[in-house]
């Protein structure tokens, strides 16, 4: 679509073409055309500063993917719920869900103008199923929960994805929030589907280019560590692998025996109405597991130790028991010294 045509597009305000959005440049680097030229400009300097800004966007709405592919045909999962949703683009999550299920029901939300006017004029449903629009802000769950009721039935499971809005509040204790309202509305078999901008694998390089990402963009980004990242699941049952890096959340096969690269896009899945086994526990890289495991001389047949380990915290580095096959760089769940390993491989 070209500029002069997301002007005119009807109806809801008209975006300001001077002033580069977070969801534009995303837009561009995904290869969309719904953006303007201050957006292109914006997200050229961005990528001249962290170059793989481009794969970790593209990582992150692989993530998307994956994520609804599996809750709507693993888990049954035929209700979503997607705030942040941004510009439509390919396989966005009613098309993903409806093509496994023609009769899930999706409800997007966003604040956003552009995603407004483009959401009202693109997102459509098959018959079976429904698809809504809410102009709502995450700062406010009560209005976003009425309004998504009327699409949703929020007394049976939902999938609440949350997938690159997080890091535009500010403050952590205020998104913490944000996120345990929501939850504590969704009925028991529902999950929450959550990534988030991190400087763990890029480091100055992912900080700097978020600092340039303030002075010119909107909304504002805030980085937060894997282990800040890791506490918005606090009490929640998390799926393996666990919180990890994007594109190596459950990655499909593909060309090479090795494990994507690691972006600096965080993300975790979660089922919600179970007693939690990670609550008190500690997320792991399998990796480390198996570098211990080596120098007990349990492992020798496991992948070597990578350059870094994430945790969170709460236990202690006690190995498990050998695994029964080999892992690439996925992450376990294990609890306390004394207490029993629970993460298992998945299918």
């Amino acid at each position: 679509m070209s500029e002069e045509a997301i002007a005119r597009v009807e109806p809801g305000p008209v975006p300001d073409p001077t002033v580069s959005h977070s969801a534009r440049i995303w837009n561009y680097w995904l290869g969309g055309k719904d953006n303007y030229a201050v957006d292109r400009t914006a997200g050229d300097m961005v990528a001249a500063m962290l170059p793989i800004i481009v794969v970790q966007a593209r990582a992150d709405r692989a993530f998307l993917g994956r994520a609804i592919r599996y809750l709507a045909s693993q888990e049954g999962i035929r209700q979503f719920l997607d705030i942040g949703t941004g510009l439509p683009t390919a396989d966005n999550t009613h098309e993903v869900a409806q093509r496994l299920a023609p009769e899930s029901r999706i409800v997007y939300v966003d604040n956003d103008p552009l995603v407004l006017v483009h959401a009202r004029a693109l997102l459509t449903s098959t018959p079976q199923g429904a698809c809504a629009y809410v102009e709502g802000d995450l700062r406010d769950p009560d209005k976003i929960l009425a309004e998504a009721a009327r699409t949703l039935d929020l007394a049976q499971p939902v999938a609440l994805m949350l997938l690159g809005v997080l890091h535009h509040i500010p403050d952590t204790d205020e998104a913490y929030a944000i996120v345990r309202q929501l939850v504590a509305a969704l009925a028991p078999g529902s999950f929450l589907a959550i990534n988030h901008s991190t400087s763990a694998v890029s480091g100055e390089a992912m900080e700097e280019a978020v600092r340039h990402w303030n002075e010119v963009g909107t909304p504002s980004m805030t980085l937060r560590s894997p282990e800040q990242i890791g506490r918005f699941f606090d009490g929640l049952d998390l799926l393996p692998p666990g919180v990890v890096s994007c594109s190596l959340w459950r990655p499909e096969p593909g060309p090479s025996a090795e494990p994507p690269a690691e972006v600096d896009e965080f993300c975790g899945t979660q089922s919600l109405g179970r007693e939690s086994r990670t609550s008190q526990g500690r997320l792991i890289s399998t990796q480390c597991l198996c570098s211990a495991l080596q120098r007990s001389g349990r492992g020798s047949s496991y992948a070597a130790r990578p350059p870094r380990c994430r945790s969170l915290p709460g236990s202690s580095d006690r190995a498990s028991p050998p695994l029964s096959r080999r892992w690439p760089l996925r992450w376990l769940a294990i609890r306390p010294p004394g207490g029993r390993r629970f993460g298992m491989p998945w299918p």
